[in-house]
């Protein structure tokens, strides 16, 4: 698929001159977490009555979305999305939203090879620059591929959005069609969960394993953040960062001294990510800062370039893990909670890298109405989607300690991960594994 050629330079236009080039069964593109349009989304809201059938692509809704509040029948948009932040998971627990499976890598493949559609792509951006480009700000992904295969491309502009470097940060003047004025509203921010003690216990476990010269990637939750503030206060040296979201944890790491990328082979003295998620502490600290780099996520997250870094330390969170040691970490049965992301690609990155390590976090327990039940179980809540298969899954570690369940069996990873339970759920794991031959009659 080859880009639809521009004009020498963008048209500028009103938020609702853009709106009134939606058509009724259009596919519209609005881009991934901060670089949703806002003044477009709006103008689009006010045209619902006039619209049917026009589909929504996003990723990890950061605000509420106009176009879906003035539709909660979704008798004129529907939603589409590649990974849910809370604002989307609510949205699709109301029948508004679904999801797009993926290996989040992948993704500008999926625009280059089998997206036919993309009618209208809205990004928001940086205003332009000296060059006559568009910077992306912190949000990279797969905007380029966006870009290349849209029929009519327009970016909406916004003096807030924080400049950031990078490779292919961008879209230049001749590619875009329209422009649009932003407005100046803070970048949206997410701020960390407080730390438990059970997320530092797990935390401590974890980051014992983790070596001077490791490369990291940190994924987004209460433990990767205990894990980074554990690493701010250790005598660690010459960390590396290649990671696909990038946090304020990891900003602490930076600043405390721990993260200098001198023993990177890629990208050496470079923080890299495709996505910057956090608090103005964390934009701040990225914006025109020429060590902080914002890559396309086919870069980012591809398995064959993440082990190309040593020792590649890859740390996410899960939900539920089985007996076998498959981790779901996206639903709660049916529920579509959060997506794959690009953590199994991670796992197969840094198992591939010289030295590389992968762990996989999460409590013992957890409550609902009033009742604790175990996250290690014998079989996943049914509807359960496997995020990382047994075959991938190295280190797991709850407050009750770690396992390395590579080249284990299937009877050998089953007391493994009941050793890692919460006491009082043991017993009765261990019994159920046994009556399903799990861990055979005699075994030891």
């Amino acid at each position: 698929m080859t880009a639809t050629p521009r004009q020498k330079r963008a048209a500028k236009i009103t938020a609702e001159e853009a709106a009134s080039l939606v058509k009724s069964g259009m596919w519209l593109d609005f881009g991934v977490t901060l670089s949703q349009p806002d003044v477009f989304d709006h103008a689009l809201a006010a045209r619902a009555a006039e619209l049917s059938e026009v589909k929504v692509r996003s990723c990890l809704s950061v605000k509420p979305r106009a176009y879906l509040e003035v539709d909660p029948n979704g008798d004129h948009f529907h939603a589409f999305n590649w990974h849910f932040g809370g604002y989307d998971r609510a949205k699709h627990d109301a029948g508004r939203c679904t999801y797009i499976p993926l290996n989040l890598g992948e993704v500008p493949d999926y625009y280059r090879r089998f997206i036919d559609a993309v009618d209208i792509a809205v990004i928001k951006t940086c205003p332009r620059d000296e060059n006559g480009v568009y910077n992306f700000g912190p949000t990279n992904a797969w905007h380029r591929a966006i870009v290349e295969t849209a029929k009519i491309v327009v970016v909406e502009t916004s003096p807030a959005m924080p400049y950031v470097f990078g490779e292919h940060n961008g879209v230049h003047e001749s590619e875009v069609d329209y422009v649009i004025d932003g407005n100046d509203s803070a970048t949206a921010e997410l701020h960390n969960a407080p730390m438990s003690d059970v997320d530092r216990t797990v935390a401590r476990l974890m980051a014992g394993e983790i070596e001077d010269g490791s490369c990291i990637q940190i994924g987004i939750g209460a433990m990767p953040n205990a894990a980074c503030s554990l690493l701010s206060e250790s005598g660690i040296k010459d960390l590396g960062v290649h990671t696909e979201m990038l946090t304020d944890g990891i900003i602490d790491l930076v600043k405390a001294g721990r993260v200098t990328g001198a023993r990177k082979q890629l990208n050496p003295g470079k923080v890299v990510f495709t996505f910057a998620l956090g608090s103005k502490y964390l934009y701040d600290a990225i914006t025109r800062n020429p060590e902080m780099q914002c890559f396309p996520v086919d870069y980012t997250n591809m398995p064959h370039i993440i082990m190309q870094n040593d020792k590649m330390v890859s740390i996410n969170n899960t939900t539920q893990i089985d007996l076998q040691g498959q981790a779901a970490s996206e639903s709660d049965g049916h529920r579509h909670l959060t997506g794959t992301g690009g953590q199994l690609q991670f796992v197969r990155g840094a198992y591939a890298s010289k030295g590389g390590k992968s762990f996989m976090l999460l409590s013992s327990t957890y409550e609902r109405k009033g009742v604790r039940k175990s996250r290690i179980v014998l079989d996943l809540t049914p509807g359960n989607i496997v995020t990382t298969p047994r075959s991938d899954v190295m280190y797991v570690v709850t407050e009750y300690g770690m396992v390395n369940l590579k080249a284990k069996s299937v009877a050998d990873r089953a007391k493994a991960l009941i050793s890692l339970a919460h006491p009082d759920f043991r017993e009765d794991l261990a019994r159920d594994a046994r009556a399903r031959n799990i861990i055979p009659k005699g075994f030891v």
